[in-house]
C-alpha cells in the first residue's frame, strides 16, 4: 500500500537515506565523483532535521511503512522568474521508478502549493538528468536556463520547467 503524507520530524533519516541514493544513483556520471562519494546519510539527516521542524512544506511517498520518496515545495526564491512557488526536491527511489509515485508526489506537492495560494510554480533540474522528460510529461513547460556554480568550481547547467495554473493538474480522486 502506498501514500503521500506530510513529514514529520522523526521522517529526518529516511528521507537522508532516499536523497543520499537518488542522488548517487540518478548523477554517477553527471556530478563529480567526489561529491558523491563525500554525501552522508548523517550529514543529510542534520541537514533535513531543521527543515522538517520549520514551516516548509515537505511530503513523503510511504510504501509499506517505508519511506520511499519525498518532495518539498514554497515560495519561489528566484523573484525574476514570474512563477509564485517552487518545488524545491522530488526524489524517488529507482526500484519505484514507473509506478506513478513520481505523479502522486508532483501532485500532492502542487496541491499543497495551492493551499499556500500560489497559482503557478517552477522546478529547477539539470539539463543532463533524465528526469527532466517525467517534469516534460507532466505538462511542465521549459522557461529558463542557469548556469549554477556548485562546490565552488563546479557550474552546472540547469533548466527550469513551469506549471500555469496549477489547478487543472490535480487529478480527480
Amino acid at each position: 500500500m502506498t501514500s503521500i503524507r506530510p513529514a514529520q520530524t522523526k521522517d529526518a533519516d529516511a528521507i537522508a537515506r532516499v536523497y543520499v541514493e537518488t542522488w548517487r544513483n540518478t548523477y554517477a556520471g553527471l556530478l563529480p565523483n567526489r561529491v558523491l562519494v563525500k554525501m552522508s546519510l548523517e550529514r543529510q539527516c542534520a541537514s533535513w532535521s531543521p527543515t522538517l521542524a520549520t514551516d516548509q512544506r515537505v511530503l513523503v511517498v510511504e510504501h509499506s511503512e517505508d519511506i520511499v520518496g519525498f518532495g518539498s515545495c514554497g515560495r519561489n526564491r528566484l523573484r525574476r522568474l514570474d512563477y509564485t512557488g517552487e518545488i524545491y526536491t522530488l526524489y524517488v527511489l529507482p526500484d519505484f521508478h514507473g509506478r506513478g509515485l513520481g505523479r502522486q508526489l508532483l501532485e500532492g506537492l502542487f496541491d499543497s502549493l495551492i493551499g499556500q495560494d500560489h497559482d503557478s510554480t517552477l522546478l529547477w533540474v539539470l539539463a543532463t538528468n533524465p528526469s527532466r522528460f517525467f517534469y516534460e510529461a507532466m505538462g511542465g513547460r521549459r522557461i529558463a536556463e542557469r548556469d549554477e556554480r556548485m562546490w565552488g568550481r563546479h557550474a552546472l547547467h540547469e533548466v527550469a520547467y513551469g506549471w500555469r495554473p496549477l489547478a487543472p493538474l490535480i487529478s480527480p480522486e
